[in-house]
């Protein structure tokens, strides 16, 4: 059976194919820079990792999924600022959800912001940037399973996932290969939710050039 979608279907399709695709990979590098120009020794590292992959050549494909330092960095980053920090999700038809049941029609809304942070689901030191959480994988980092909604939950797990962590990768690595970043002193931490997970007054970065 063929569905006929409508010009405005059509555009609304589109329009969420670019924020999939560009915004939210575009926010998680602003934030991930944010936090290595506060947390010097993990953007050494992650440049170390990542001269000694790639050395001067530019990343490639089959070697960027065995960059482990930049994989923990960007899954902590997500962690701690998830580009959609408050997924919806409409209901259809009657369920139960644990002891609740929920008719048809309703919109529910994944709290991230208060999963991710949880000091009973990640420990005492949730709040804090910590990438050695991921050494073990996404299964290890946390106590409960399941708590890490980045990209969403399974069965409605974001379709672009591994192509957003692939862009995020090359953009990184370009980036740390050729300049060292600090916080700037006027940078304002005020993160906003405009549907994406954004920097109110912009992310205001000091970058030197390597070579």
């Amino acid at each position: 059976m063929s569905i006929k979608l409508t010009t405005e279907e059509v555009i609304e399709e589109c329009k969420l194919f670019y924020q999939a695709g560009q915004e939210t990979t575009a926010d998680l590098l602003v934030w991930t820079m944010v936090l290595l120009s506060k947390n010097q020794k993990w953007q050494t590292l992650a440049r170390e990792e990542i001269l000694a992959m790639f050395g001067n050549n530019r990343p490639d494909f089959d070697r960027l999924n065995q960059l482990k330092l930049v994989t923990m960095i960007l899954h902590e980053a997500m962690r701690l600022y998830p580009p959609i920090p408050a997924p919806s999700h409409f209901i259809h038809r009657k369920t139960k959800l644990g002891g609740l049941v929920l008719s048809g029609g309703v919109e529910i809304f994944v709290p991230i912001m208060e999963i991710h942070p949880d000091p009973k689901i990640w420990g005492e030191d949730s709040n804090d940037f910590k990438p050695e959480r991921f050494f073990e994988g996404i299964s290890k980092a946390t106590k409960v399973q399941g708590t890490f909604f980045s990209f969403n939950g399974s069965p409605r797990i974001y379709i672009g996932q591994n192509f957003a962590l692939v862009e995020a990768k090359i953009a990184l690595a370009m980036i740390l290969k050729r300049f060292s970043f600090q916080i700037s002193p006027s940078y304002l931490h005020t993160p906003m939710i405009m549907l994406t997970l954004q920097p109110q007054h912009g992310a205001r970065l000091i970058l030197q050039k390597l070579f």
